[in-house]
């Protein structure tokens, strides 16, 4: 079986009842690009951390169950 190189996890379809109710185990920061896995999941109003910059994030997950984040 061929293997797609442009699969991405993130991709698949979420379940659309989670909504803004969603936790995510990890982000990649917006500042460095670096992932962070968080063993506690983090979702909605929550203030996280990138671990290799220090930078600090609000999470906001939208209605469609999408994480954003906004630099505090």
């Amino acid at each position: 079986m061929p293997v797609d190189q442009n699969y991405d996890e993130d991709d698949e379809k979420q379940d659309s009842s989670e909504g803004s109710s969603r936790r995510f185990g990890d982000f990649d920061c917006p500042e460095c690009s670096a992932n962070n896995p968080y063993d506690d999941k983090f979702g909605d109003g929550d203030e996280i951390r990138c671990y290799y910059c220090g930078a600090e994030f609000r999470a906001t997950v939208t209605e469609s169950g999408r994480l954003k984040t906004r630099l505090i």
